[in-house]
């Protein structure tokens, strides 16, 4: 698995189980503490994201970081 396929799959990820919950980027961006740009980011696969962010999102998302990565 090379950087650009992770970035893929996290930001695929992201918005599967940001849609599955009817939660706006903004909402989610508000509640992870970030800018809601970021999200739009890491939704496309245009941002590579740190280890504490991977955290504030899965917290926000009420899920394991692992389902993120999956």
């Amino acid at each position: 698995m090379n950087s650009e396929n992770i970035l893929k799959i996290f930001g695929e990820n992201v918005r599967k189980y940001r849609t599955e919950q009817h939660i706006s980027q903004e909402k989610l961006a508000e509640a992870a503490g970030v800018h809601r740009t970021y999200i739009g980011m890491i939704e496309r696969a245009e941002k590579n994201i740190t280890l504490r962010n991977i955290e504030k999102i899965a917290k926000a998302l009420d899920i394991h970081i692992t389902e993120l990565l999956k």
